[in-house]
Formats: C-alpha cells, structure tokens, sequence
C-alpha cells in the first residue's frame, strides 16, 4: 500500500494570507512524511503534521485559536487508529498548547475516549502531557476580533 497524508488547514482562510497558509500547511505535510520515512506509524505522522498546525498562531488550533466569549481558549482535538478501531478525544481544554498529543494519550491509555475541560486538564498532568499558561496560547488577532464580536 503507499501511503498518503492528507492535511487540512481550515475553511474561511484570508485569500490575502494563501501563501502563510501554504507553508504551514506544507510544514506540516513535511512534519508528517518525516515521521513515515523515519518508521514511524500513522498515528505519529498525523500527530507530528497536526502539532505543527497547533503551533502556529496563523490556524485556529492550539495557539492562536479563536477565543471563548470570555476571552479564554477551549480547545479540542480527536484522533482514531482504524485497525485496532481505537480513539481519543478532547473537548474544551485549555492550557494545553498541543491537545493532538492529549488525545493521543487519551487513546493509547484505553481507559477513556473523551475526556473534556478539567478532566482532561488533570489527564493531562497525570500523563506528562506538557502544559502551559492559557494566556500564551491567545494571540492579537483572535483578541481583536473577539473585541470586534463583542
């Protein structure tokens, strides 16, 4: 079988900001393959090619992800292993600046598919899975149009 990886960044991009687009987007395809060529498996090559997405502030994921009403982030994250049929999932998690990685531990730990908000906070802190002040994960732009919303 050859493999693909398929990586989508998003709907409702900026068409003055394709090019930002295209090259995280193809970081993250880069990210991805290089853990395929390295022997890694599908899962971490989505993982790898996922977190560079969250950690750019140009997506909405991770960092740079659209504030709550309250000014806050509440990310979530999912990810499914297809043979083994297994699956871990976030919702509104905040502090976590790479919720793919929580979710995947969600998924290897067995114990849980979703876990949300605190819960899955003290999951994460259970399992190693690093953490951060939520504020670093806000950036201008998402500040400037919640001002612009609310």
């Amino acid at each position: 079988m050859v493999p693909a990886l398929i990586v989508h960044g998003g709907a409702g991009a900026n068409p003055d900001n394709r090019p930002a687009y295209r090259t995280v987007i193809g970081a993250a395809l880069v990210a991805g393959w290089a853990r395929l060529r390295a022997g890694g498996s599908s899962l971490d090559a989505i993982q790898a090619a996922i977190e560079v997405m969250e950690d750019d502030p140009l997506l909405n994921a991770g960092r740079g992800s659209a504030l709550t009403e309250a000014g806050t982030i509440e990310c979530d994250a999912s990810i499914m292993e297809g043979e083994q049929l297994a699956a871990g999932a976030v919702g509104a998690v905040s502090g976590i600046p790479n919720p793919i990685r929580l979710a995947r531990r969600i998924l290897e730990d067995g114990r849980h598919i979703l876990l949300v908000g605190p819960g899955a906070v003290a999951f994460a802190r259970e399992q190693g899975v690093p953490l951060c002040d939520p504020l670093t994960l806000a950036t201008d732009h998402q500040r400037r149009r919640l001002a612009e919303r609310v």
